[in-house]
């Protein structure tokens, strides 16, 4: 949508004015000064419209990130509060048009979008007749069917490391430890999974 200026608004205006000499601009320059103050407001208010239709998106928004917050329960406990502006409109956009799943696929997604780009999921399946085969998959005992590993790949940039760390920083720490309490929040309640950094 194009934004007209307060130019823009003083020509449509003049262009409104009936014809005559008391409303020519020459003759009456108190005329010209009214049309140049309701121009100035007109396209105050075309641009803060134009605005309202960007923030309408989540996507585009700038100014209503609050207000999207608190109406999707934001920001995550598991996520903190302490995030930047673009993590912060990500979670927003995750939470309005975001679909779940309990599948390796999915959480290999959260997990990219958290920072992982290489992870991957290694399920173990129980031995079951006609359906094993050697070397086929990873098998375990019968319990071991519910345990499920989320292998998250190198560590992500950032995070305390010797020569690079600041003093009273953590060794150790990883820069976004939020990704095990949502993972562990939507896994399926039968399993157990266990988180492998390398």
């Amino acid at each position: 949508m194009a934004v007209r200026t307060q130019a823009d608004y003083v020509a449509m205006l003049r262009q409104l004015l009936p014809p005559g000499p008391a409303w020519d601009p020459d003759l009456e320059p108190g005329i010209d000064a009214v049309l140049q103050g309701l121009a100035a407001e007109f396209a105050r208010i075309d641009s803060r419209t134009n605005d309202l239709l960007n923030e309408m998106d989540p996507a585009t928004l700038r100014e209503m990130l609050p207000d999207f917050e608190a109406a999707m329960d934001l920001p995550d406990e598991c996520l903190g509060t302490e995030q930047t502006f673009d993590a912060r409109r990500k979670a927003v956009i995750r939470r309005l048009i975001g679909t779940g799943g309990q599948n390796a696929a999915f959480f290999i997604a959260v997990a990219a979008e958290l920072g992982y780009p290489n992870a991957r999921v290694v399920e173990y399946r129980a031995p079951r007749f006609g359906r094993s085969r050697f070397g086929a998959a990873q098998f375990g005992t019968w319990g071991a069917q519910f345990f499920w590993q989320l292998i998250l790949g190198a560590r992500l940039t950032g995070g305390a490391r010797f020569g690079v760390s600041h003093f009273g920083e953590r060794f150790g720490t990883n820069p976004n430890s939020g990704i095990e309490c949502v993972v562990q929040r939507w896994m399926p309640a039968q399993t157990v999974v266990d988180f492998i950094y390398e």
